[in-house]
């Protein structure tokens, strides 16, 4: 396996020009626009109005790239302590907090998975999370396991969510409207599965995003119910 780029000795380049944080400041604006294959290194050093070797004296090749972006993301998720908000609270709002990031970052679910995430963010937040649930009274491997079920079902969910979000944005319909015509369709297609019917009812009167919410606290609040039960202390 390669070595992290937080790892590697940082060579000094001849002339400071650049930063490193600039360039992945402009890295993210390009992705959040453009997603992963708007992004080149030839396009980023267009927009930093720089040549190409600047940008790998900072940073040597795209992957490493994505890899910091990846961790910028993780920065931005907040942990709560865990003497200020409670375990439960603490994990609720580490849940709303990573689907935000996500939404806001929707490229991440495409790229997330293709590697691990070792850089001091990525490190900060797993701390930061083991430390809420080690308080909640989860013990040993429990703790691990609980913190990975939270991080899967946000993660798993808000992809879901992403997906879903873009197929509404290339159909070329507002959000309004493209529910509207899935329902109708639903409805022509379930006339022979009554259970299916009273489900399509009872969703048509919800938007997408507050049907895309709703899933999505009804479902982390049901896992933390589960692992409150599982609490040792």
């Amino acid at each position: 396996m390669k070595e992290p780029i937080w790892t590697r000795e940082r060579k000094a380049p001849p002339r400071e020009t650049l930063s490193r944080e600039q360039i992945v400041k402009t890295a993210m604006a390009i992705l959040d626009s453009e997603g992963v294959t708007g992004l080149s290194m030839r396009k980023l050093a267009a927009r930093l109005d720089a040549g190409a070797t600047s940008l790998y004296w900072h940073v040597p090749t795209k992957d490493d790239l994505v890899d910091l972006l990846i961790d910028e993301v993780w920065g931005e998720i907040d942990v709560p302590e865990p003497e200020l908000a409670g375990w439960r609270s603490g994990a609720m709002l580490f849940g709303h907090s990573l689907r935000s990031a996500v939404l806001r970052h929707p490229w991440l679910p495409e790229v997330m998975y293709t590697r691990p995430s070792l850089g001091p963010n990525a490190m900060s937040l797993g701390s930061r999370g083991l430390v809420l649930f080690e308080a909640g009274g989860f013990a040993d491997r429990d703790i691990d396991l609980a913190m990975s079920s939270v991080m899967s079902y946000v993660l798993g969910t808000v992809s879901a969510e992403v997906a879903t979000r873009e197929m509404v944005r290339k159909s070329g319909r507002s959000e309004e409207t493209w529910v509207s015509e899935m329902m109708e369709q639903a409805q022509a297609v379930a006339s022979e599965y009554p259970e299916m019917q009273k489900s399509v009812r009872r969703r048509t009167s919800l938007g997408l995003d507050s049907s895309l919410t709703e899933n999505f606290v009804f479902g982390l609040d049901a896992l933390l119910d589960g692992l409150a039960t599982r609490v040792t202390k």
